[in-house]
């Protein structure tokens, strides 16, 4: 690890200020559970560190009658165990409950699990230039690909890392982001990045801007959701594929599908069509398979992880099974 200026920051501002004047070149440190392992596996190389944990009230959880804001450095566990996030908003819950182990929860927070950087080996790998990293090839495209995306274009075959992510895009939610010039809002859908568009980033963060909250609407009556999670290791680990599934119903009918999996793709990947196929029905057994087949056409699996395929439609006739179950 390389030396580097360690900064606390007393306020946003002082924060995005300390970012700007070595831009490009501070990273922002949270819960330090993603930034420290890069850092020592010389992927990330600041030469300022800017602590936001100083700042008061961004671990705050704040719910009301139009929905529920959240600080970006409110902890996983906290998440987790919050009952009023489990009574209104059960797979966010559920998906920071999933999220690593009980001592990564307690120290990762929200903002840091939604800009997580992937866990491609060989992007992790010092002795790969990926094209995440600014070479010309994807190695995974030809080399181990048993973990990475079975959708997407060919320029990156990383998977979105979060837990948190699919199930917070599931509930609409948005954020704000706070830079030295001013403020900007924007759906959660719209903050991730596919490769296609810079395969360096996964998200449209500026150097210099913060994620300072994040918006949660209040679901609508009749409202379920589930978050769904297969991994190797059941005590902790990355998704090897997961569900958030959010589903609202007037009566017998679906009048409203969210439908977004997670370790399939760059980004949480959400079944617009599965979506479209679901609402304004009765949602059957085989109209759960007729859903969950649609989620998966497009699919492009690489050599070695076509299982993804058949997990991913699993999981979803499983959440959606059980969505649709008048005791759920």
């Amino acid at each position: 690890m390389r030396p580097f200026e360690y900064a606390s920051a007393a306020s946003l501002a002082e924060a995005a200020a300390l970012l700007g004047e070595k831009q490009g070149r501070s990273r922002i440190l949270a819960g330090g559970t993603d930034l420290i392992t890069q850092m020592q596996e010389g992927i990330e190389q600041p030469e300022r560190v800017v602590n936001l944990k100083g700042i008061a009230g961004l671990d705050r959880i704040e719910i009301g009658p139009e929905g529920m804001r959240l600080g970006p450095l409110v902890s996983l566990s906290t998440i987790a165990a919050h009952p009023g996030i489990a009574a209104g908003w059960r797979a966010l819950a559920e998906a920071a409950g999933a999220a690593a182990s009980p001592q990564i929860r307690n120290a990762g927070t929200l903002g840091g699990n939604l800009c997580q950087r992937p866990r491609c080996w060989y992007f992790r790998n010092a002795e790969f230039q990926c094209r995440k990293k600014g070479g010309q090839e994807c190695f995974a495209l030809e080399g181990e690909n048993k973990y990475h995306a079975i959708f997407g274009s060919d320029d990156c075959r990383i998977v979105h890392p979060s837990d948190t992510a699919p199930a917070l895009l599931a509930f609409e939610a948005t954020v704000t982001l706070l830079s030295p010039r001013g403020v900007r809002e924007l759906p959660l859908e719209g903050f991730f990045s596919m490769p296609s568009a810079d395969v360096t980033r996964e998200n449209v963060l500026e150097p210099d801007e913060i994620l300072s909250e994040i918006r949660v609407p209040a679901p609508s009556q009749g409202t379920s959701s589930l978050y769904s999670k297969v991994r190797e290791k059941a005590s902790f680990d990355f998704a090897l594929v997961s569900c958030a599934a959010v589903l609202s119903f007037n009566g017998a009918t679906c009048t409203r599908a969210r439908l977004v999996l997670g370790g399939v793709a760059p980004i949480p990947w959400r079944c617009r069509s599965a979506e479209s196929l679901l609402e304004g029905r009765l949602v059957d057994d085989p109209l759960v398979s007729r859903a969950a087949d649609e989620a998966l056409r497009g699919a492009a699996p690489l050599s070695q992880n076509r299982y993804k395929v058949i997990l991913a439609r699993n999981l979803l006739r499983r959440s959606l099974s059980a969505l649709s179950s008048p005791s759920t």
